[in-house]
């Protein structure tokens, strides 16, 4: 799946992925932002994956990763975008616990003005991370393969940092591209 936007015009939002037989807009656990949610996808096993835009100015909260994955029984993640540049990953999993790392992490220490691994998992850590979380939803991943995706950084022919979660997710075995 590619996501497109106007140049120029970063997008600046939420991806919610979980995975229920309801849509995950319903829960509890995202009921703040469920009236702004709109679904971008499902695949197969009930995972589906849902968007929440808001501006820069707007970055609150779509709700908690944490009590998600407790209400569906199943691993959850956040793409929370900056302006098409960079991505915070939070994953969590009902057994497995929280993580969290970032994507483009040339674009993220822009951001935050400094360096990345104060504030976030290194790639080989999240991969690592990443692996137990995809074996608790039921999916048997390679590390190195995420481990590129987490190294990645957008670039001329695919600028879209969103882009970088789609392709994590992909290898996550969750949301095929």
């Amino acid at each position: 799946m590619r996501v497109w936007c106007i140049p120029g015009m970063g997008y600046w939002g939420y991806y919610v992925v979980g995975r229920s037989e309801r849509p995950l807009a319903e829960l509890d656990a995202l009921a703040g932002a469920a009236g702004g949610m709109r679904l971008r996808t499902s695949a197969a096993g009930g995972w589906q994956v849902w968007e929440y835009p808001s501006g820069d100015e707007d970055a609150r909260g779509v709700g908690n990763m944490n009590t998600l994955a407790l209400e569906t029984g199943a691993p959850a993640l956040f793409g929370y975008v900056m302006g098409s540049d960079c991505v915070v990953v939070e994953a969590a999993g009902p057994e497995s616990g929280a993580w969290t790392t970032c994507l483009a992490r040339g674009a993220m220490a822009e951001y935050l003005g400094g360096d990345v691994e104060d504030y976030f998992l290194e790639p080989r850590d999240a991969a690592e991370r990443a692996v137990s979380w995809a074996a608790e939803a039921g999916r048997v991943v390679a590390e190195q393969p995420l481990v590129d995706v987490l190294t990645s950084d957008p670039g001329p022919a695919d600028p879209l940092a969103e882009n970088i979660l789609f392709r994590l997710l992909d290898r996550l075995g969750v949301v095929p591209l």
